[in-house]
């Protein structure tokens, strides 16, 4: 389902320069079933209240979500273009790093849904979240 032949550094090298390397997001492991990722809590990723800003956890899901997707089709042909992201926030993260594992719901000719779970350091679930992404023909 999803292309292990791209490395972790490949996936890490082009987050650099975007929101993705800017968040501090780090892919960390990439199977044919899964692909995961960790973000810091830190001075990037909270609100003024000094907690996990929700919308980092989105970007965190989104950004697994998407990469997933990319990693599940020819992208010599074809684009991944992010349609709906959902996400309830369930706990909050105060330091350390938050964890998301995104896994397939849905891997079809021209939709893909991804679960993707945030979890914090001790595996507390802080936020699910839902990402669908349209798979577009290139022009």
């Amino acid at each position: 389902m999803i292309n292990t032949s791209v490395s972790l550094e490949m996936l890490n090298k082009m987050s650099e320069n975007n929101m993705v390397g800017l968040l501090g997001i780090e892919f960390t492991e990439l199977n044919p079933e899964y692909i995961c990722a960790k973000m810091p809590v830190d001075n990037r990723t909270k609100q003024p209240m000094g907690l996990l800003h929700g919308g980092a956890s989105v970007v965190l899901a989104e950004s697994v979500g998407s990469i997933a997707s990319y990693l599940s089709i020819d992208p010599e042909k074809q684009a991944a273009v992010g349609v709906e992201i959902n996400a309830n926030h369930l706990k909050s993260a105060r330091d350390g790093y938050v964890y998301a594992k995104c896994t397939p719901l849905k891997v079809g000719r021209t939709m893909h849904i991804w679960d993707i779970k945030i979890t914090n350091e001790t595996g507390d679930l802080v936020c699910v979240s839902r990402l669908t992404t349209a798979i577009i023909e290139k022009r």
